[in-house]
């Protein structure tokens, strides 16, 4: 086993797994969501970047094409379907009430809703433009070692996680929305007594997940070949990060990617790229057997056997 190698195959897993889950996490974490669609709002960064890329654009203001994409396409999918508002606005004037029910908190309802959704996207994706589109180049070329080499950019993507992370921490702990964010989290009722625009909070919410996902797939539309059914690779892994992670979003997002990415990347160098990904899912499983508070419930734990010693 090659020690950069390895290392080298954990920034790649982490990257991937973080870049893959954040978006997911504020949304479950913020509005007790669960965005079966996820996977196909990255779709659509990648889509956005590959086309504008292909029409001439340079590959940052591609990537940032696909990202407004997706924040949009985040924006009307909250309004019409999961807040229902625009339904509502619509029916409040026509019959004098409202029509639907917002899905936050109803997992199950949520989840049925978003993963319809997801399906009219890919299958939209597959109608306008076909099985496939021309590639993006992959940028900055190789890091060569030895008689080994990697990916530049696929490295890249490593630091670009962990400025995420750190851009989210920012928002949500020193900043007057990341308090009224918290403080909607913590309780909707009391937040909206206080003042607080919870609605608005919502819907700013998944318009930054929506982002997210939107960056994730512009990030990595130079590095796969992008076509309608390339959000499941993402969904699956990021959907594991998550439960895993526990309640803390980004806290719960970083260690479920550092612990998923290093078992992957040892496994996947002694045994192959197939008993990686069964290994993090057998991890992923009992994980969540043994740790019902998941990551997170298991780092508050030792913190609190450490504060009562």
């Amino acid at each position: 086993m090659n020690p950069l190698n390895l290392l080298f195959q954990f920034a790649d897993n982490f990257a991937f797994v973080v870049l893959s889950a954040v978006g997911l996490a504020v949304i479950f974490g913020m509005m007790g969501v669960i965005n079966l669609g996820h996977g196909e709002f990255i779709m659509i960064g990648a889509y956005g970047t590959t086309l504008a890329s292909n029409a001439g654009a340079p590959l940052p203001v591609a990537m940032i094409s696909g990202i407004v994409l997706a924040a949009i396409l985040g924006f009307v999918v909250e309004r019409v379907v999961v807040s229902g508002a625009a339904i509502n606005w619509v029916s409040e004037r026509v019959l004098g009430r409202s029509a639907v029910e917002p899905l936050y908190g109803r997992l199950l309802d949520s989840m049925v809703a978003t993963w319809a959704i997801g399906l009219v996207l890919t299958q939209g994706m597959r109608i306008l433009f076909g099985n496939s589109i021309p590639q993006v180049p992959t940028p900055l070329g190789n890091v060569a070692y030895g008689a080994f080499s990697y990916s530049t950019y696929r490295i890249l993507l490593a630091a670009v996680a962990v400025l995420v992370l750190g851009a989210m921490y920012v928002v949500f702990t020193r900043t007057e929305f990341g308090i009224r964010a918290r403080a909607t989290i913590q309780d909707a009722d009391t937040a909206r007594s206080l003042g607080v625009d919870t609605d608005r909070m919502y819907t700013t919410t998944f318009v930054i997940g929506s982002a997210l996902a939107g960056l994730t797939g512009a990030l990595y539309a130079p590095t796969l070949t992008v076509v309608p059914g390339m959000g499941s690779s993402f969904l699956v892994e990021a959907f594991v990060a998550v439960v895993i992670g526990g309640p803390s979003v980004l806290l719960g997002t970083t260690l479920s990617g550092g612990l998923l990415g290093a078992i992957d990347a040892a496994f996947t160098n002694l045994f192959g790229t197939f008993a990686g990904q069964i290994a993090m899912l057998v991890a992923a499983i009992v994980a969540i057997r043994l740790l019902s508070g998941g990551l997170t419930g298991l780092v508050e734990d030792v913190r609190n056997r450490m504060e009562g010693e």
